[in-house]
């Protein structure tokens, strides 16, 4: 199970304890991670494992057909090594769906609907606290390593991509106030947090449904706007009085995305944009009900890389989206040959329940996916060997993410990340003869040896 990584100071006669399994994108983890801390306040304790909690909470991802039979697994092996299991989360929008299938569920909550999950919580394992549990100051709970943070700023989303059902498992967008957003961001740094990887459904539009309302910060006024958010976050400084690295994810490349760039050649903002652009061909992006600009977003990727040469920008593509035709396809590697994009995850289409893409005529047969991703895949993995390689005897910054124990000979090795790599779904850097004074979460500076198509290979600078 994914469980919290801090202990309980409090120990209570007979109190009870919560597991949790969380699936889906870094959004449900950090709607796990302040369902853990609102039930820590109210005297539960967390469970590693199955067998000693009184209660097991499932957060399910509902986005793809795929995700829901996880889910669903997930809640049955749940069932069967416990027996007393709440659902939340976007799949907990179908709870008849999830009722049929597992009828012994306690309770089915929808996505960051954390009052309901409290409740439920309540209901089927009353909380055992004392008198004073509720005067002693509780740590937030986190499901990251203490090093880095996921920092969400807004839910919902006003797109109407017709693949996507977002809007109608999380609502339209509702930013969260910019004085709230920097207050969370400053205690995540003083408590140990040397990354900030900032998320949403789409951080471009943070503020438009508030009319970017401005808040007082520090002795003067904030809007509530992306590019605000970015100038004031790389304001921050950890204990050492050092910048944190502060990653912005899910940006649209609204024209406003441009000044921020400034900010990452200034080393205010680390040099990364993670941009879903999920196609290039115009006719493909008019059937995805997204923005046709493709051409444009090429010369402004060459604008953002004279201002910051080091920029990283990430994004994901949808393969065999009904009626895309062998020439769109084409048009799609030609883009990417010349975006020459640092990283690239790719996903065949696969439809969703309730989205209008279903509807589409001319669906792309399946073995045509499965070889239109494998081209895909082909370049992009040889784009990335390429940006890669020309790293090899450069000295780079990287943070620490796991030691390993001495070999025979004594040597430590170590696993991190660049500015290029967020945790989870981009590459790492595997270090070898690591000092022993290095700890988790260092960010230390790394003579790059060796790179293969998605990670590199160095030792720290001497």
């Amino acid at each position: 199970m994914n469980t919290a990584t801090t202990s309980n100071p409090t120990t209570l006669a007979d109190q009870k304890r919560v597991g949790m399994v969380s699936l889906g994108c870094p959004k449900a983890l950090v709607d796990s991670e302040r369902i853990l801390t609102r039930l820590r306040a109210d005297g539960y304790a967390m469970s590693p494992d199955y067998a000693g909690a009184d209660v097991v909470l499932v957060n399910t991802c509902g986005f793809l057909d795929s995700a829901k039979e996880e889910s669903l697994a997930a809640i049955g092996e749940a069932i069967s090594e416990n027996g007393r299991v709440i659902v939340t989360g976007c799949m907990g929008e179908e709870a008849d769906a999830i009722r049929a299938a597992h009828p012994q569920v306690l309770a089915v909550t929808g996505a960051h609907q954390y009052e309901q999950v409290v409740e439920a919580v309540h209901t089927h394992a009353p909380p055992s606290q004392g008198p004073y549990v509720d005067l002693i100051p509780q740590p937030d709970i986190k499901l990251t390593p203490r090093h880095y943070s996921y920092l969400k700023i807004s839910e919902g989303c006003n797109h109407s991509c017709s693949f996507c059902i977002i809007p109608d498992l999380r609502g339209k967008l509702a930013s969260r106030r910019i004085d709230a957003v920097l207050r969370e961001a400053e205690k995540l740094v003083a408590a140990g947090t040397k990354e900030l990887l900032v998320i949403s459904q789409d951080t471009s539009a943070y503020g438009v449904d508030t009319r970017h309302d401005p808040r007082q910060w520090k002795g003067r006024e904030v809007r509530a706007h992306m590019t605000d958010l970015a100038r004031e976050l790389g304001q921050l400084r950890t204990s050492e009085d050092v910048a944190p690295w502060v990653r912005l994810h899910y940006v649209y490349p609204y024209p406003h995305v441009d000044h921020v760039i400034p900010l990452m050649a200034e080393g205010l903002l680390t040099p990364y944009l993670d941009i879903p652009f999920q196609h290039a061909a115009p006719s493909v992006l008019k059937r995805m009900r997204r923005p046709a600009n493709e051409a444009k977003v090429l010369e402004r990727l060459k604008g953002w890389r004279d201002i910051c040469p080091d920029i990283a920008v990430r994004s994901s593509f949808v393969v065999g989206f009904p009626g895309e035709s062998e020439d769109d396809f084409k048009y799609l590697i030609d883009w990417l040959e010349e975006a020459q994009l640092d990283r690239v995850g790719a996903f065949r289409f696969e439809p969703v329940e309730g989205a209008k893409a279903n509807d589409l005529p001319d669906p792309v047969p399946e073995d045509i996916k499965e070889e239109r991703y494998a081209r895909l895949m082909e370049v992009t993995e040889r784009i990335s060997a390429a940006k890669l390689t020309a790293k090899v005897g450069r000295s780079i910054p990287v943070i620490i993410d796991d030691l390993g124990e001495p070999d025979e000979d004594g040597d430590i090795g170590a696993t991190g990340r660049s500015q290029a790599d967020a945790p989870e779904i981009d590459g790492a850097v595997y270090l070898r003869n690591v000092p022993e004074n290095v700890a988790q979460g260092d960010i230390v500076m790394v003579s790059v040896e060796d790179a293969d198509a998605h990670d590199l290979f160095g030792v720290i600078a001497s």
